[in-house]
C-alpha cells in the first residue's frame, strides 16, 4: 500500500543528512528538531494547529490525559514561562514564537483510578504536535531542561498531574541567530548510533 502524499517528498536540506533504510512518508524523516528561530510571533490560527493535531492521538479508554499549558511571546506570562528553562535552552528559546509546558492526569476521568499510560499517551499527543509542526514548516522542539518544581508552583498545577516536558515552537530562522556553539549542530541527525560492544 502506498501512503505517499504526491505533493510530499524529503526536504532537500533534509536529503543531505537522513535516508531511511524502509521506504516512510517524507512527513517522518522530515521531522527533526531545530533551535533557529526568527522571534516573530505566529497568529493562534498558525499554532493551533498541532494542539488540533494533538487532540486525535491515542489513549488508553480515550482519556486524552494530556493538557498544554502555552504562553504565547506577546502574552502576559511569556517571561514566566522563559524563566521556567535552563540557561542553556533559554538562550535559543526567548525566539521562540509560543512555549508549552505538557502536563498529564495521572488518572482516568471515567472511575478515578490509576492510569499506567498516561505518560506514554501524552507522548503520542506530543508527536502529533511535532509532526503537524514538521508538515507546517515550524521548528517544534522539546526539552527537559527546565526547573519542574518551579512549573508546578508558577502555573498551579493541581495534584493529580504529572509534568511531562516543555516544547518551543516558531518560525525557522538562520542558524546564525543561535550562539556560535550552537550553530554547528543545527542540522537533522542521521539516527545512525554506533554501539561498542
Amino acid at each position: 500500500m502506498d501512503e505517499r502524499n504526491p505533493q510530499e517528498e524529503i526536504r532537500n536540506d533534509v536529503r543531505e543528512h537522513r535516508s531511511p533504510s524502509y521506504d516512510i512518508a517524507p512527513l517522518f524523516v522530515n521531522r527533526w528538531s531545530p533551535r533557529s528561530m526568527t522571534g516573530d510571533p505566529l497568529n493562534e490560527d498558525e499554532f493551533m494547529p498541532l494542539f488540533e493535531a494533538a487532540k486525535w492521538a491515542p489513549s488508553s479508554y480515550n482519556n486524552q490525559p494530556w493538557r498544554f499549558l502555552y504562553a504565547t511571546r506577546n502574552g502576559d506570562h511569556w517571561n514566566a514561562y522563559l524563566d521556567l528553562l535552563s540557561d542553556g535552552n533559554r538562550t535559543w528559546a526567548k525566539q521562540a514564537a509560543v512555549l508549552v509546558v505538557m502536563i498529564s492526569k495521572t488518572t482516568f476521568d471515567f472511575n478515578g483510578e490509576p492510569s499506567q499510560t498516561h505518560s506514554f499517551d501524552a507522548g503520542a499527543a506530543w508527536e502529533n504536535i511535532a509532526l503537524k509542526g514538521a508538515r507546517r514548516g515550524l521548528v517544534v522542539h522539546g526539552m527537559e531542561g527546565f526547573d519542574y518544581e518551579q512549573a508546578a508552583a508558577v502555573l498551579s498545577i493541581p495534584s493529580g498531574y504529572a509534568i511531562e516536558a516543555m516544547a518551543a515552537i516558531g518560525i525557522r530562522g538562520p542558524p546564525e541567530t543561535l550562539p556560535i556553539e550552537m550553530q554547528e549542530g543545527e542540522e537533522p541527525s542521521d539516527r545512525f548510533r554506533r554501539h561498542n560492544g
